[in-house]
């Protein structure tokens, strides 16, 4: 029997277990239970396969079987344009969207996790071959456990403060503290405002966090997040009842209006801190070098 066989057949389990791992289908319902998830884990066990023949290919020099790396590259790119164009599609049938922003986030995810594979395979399989299988087995393990801190991303708890503010009217103006949301003139759409809405008030912890929280992206994450979460009051056609996301122009914190259908004030907080912090979203404008 070749003696590469079971630690490439290792290699191809604990990479396809690891897919499974980071594979979670969550109150956003993304990816779907079930035809989905089928789809991801078997992109999951291509990587697999590939990172687990990647060291047995260089000991028997046989570097042709590299350049198989460099088509898997391409073909989990394409892991990234899949799940660009289904998210932009479904977005449009969506009651509060997801945003541009969010869903390059997600497509970026997707692609990365598939490298993440590769790599827990290609230890576990290098490890076994200069080692044991019990060392292979804990280099896997420590491996596992790096791919699921490097798939976490930040929160949005992590960059500001998040506070509850209830929204008023001032004449026609709907407000979130001082920061102006919409003009609302029709007084039957105040009191459906006044007795669904709620407001929230990030304010950011340091000066980087301005610039983020100001994307549009970002914003639109989060009221994507609430909506789906909490539920929203509004219909197509209502224009009033739109959930919304303003800045405060002085100071940069910022103003969230939402209709949720679950109006509790602890369970709106955790879902909004529990926002991802999209990555094309964060600026460090602090890093800049500006001459004195």
């Amino acid at each position: 029997m070749n003696e590469y066989i079971y630690p490439v057949v290792l290699g191809v389990i604990v990479g396809t277990l690891t897919r499974i791992y980071m594979l979670r289908t969550d109150y956003r319902q993304y990816p779907t239970y079930l035809h989905g998830k089928i789809i991801h884990i078997a992109l999951g066990f291509i990587a697999a396969g590939l990172g687990s023949v990647a060291i047995p290919s260089i000991m028997e020099e046989d570097f042709t079987a590299i350049t198989f790396l460099t088509v898997a590259a391409s073909q989990f790119r394409e892991v990234r344009n899949m799940e660009r164009n289904t998210l932009t599609e479904l977005d449009s049938y969506e009651m509060v969207p997801r945003g541009r922003t969010y869903i390059e986030g997600i497509a970026i995810a997707f692609e990365s996790r598939n490298y993440l594979v590769m790599f827990t395979s290609l230890i576990t399989t290098l490890f076994y071959l200069l080692f044991n299988l019990w060392v292979a087995i804990i280099a896997a393990a420590i491996a596992v456990v790096l791919s699921k801190v490097m798939m976490s991303g930040g929160k949005l708890s992590d960059i500001v403060e998040i506070k509850y503010v209830k929204p008023h009217f001032d004449g026609a103006g709907l407000y979130v503290d001082n920061i102006y949301i919409m003009n609302i003139g029709l007084p039957e759409r105040q009191e459906e405002i006044l007795k669904y809405g709620m407001g929230f008030i990030l304010v950011p912890k340091n000066f980087n966090v301005n610039t983020t929280i100001a994307n549009l992206g970002q914003r639109q994450a989060i009221l994507h997040d609430v909506s789906t979460a909490l539920g929203v009051v509004t219909d197509s056609g209502a224009p009033a009842l739109v959930p919304l996301a303003k800045r405060d122009l002085d100071d940069g914190r910022v103003g969230v209006f939402i209709l949720p259908q679950e109006r509790t004030v602890e369970k709106a907080i955790k879902v909004i801190g529990g926002v991802p912090t999209l990555e094309n979203a964060i600026k460090m404008p602090k890093e800049m070098h500006v001459p004195k």
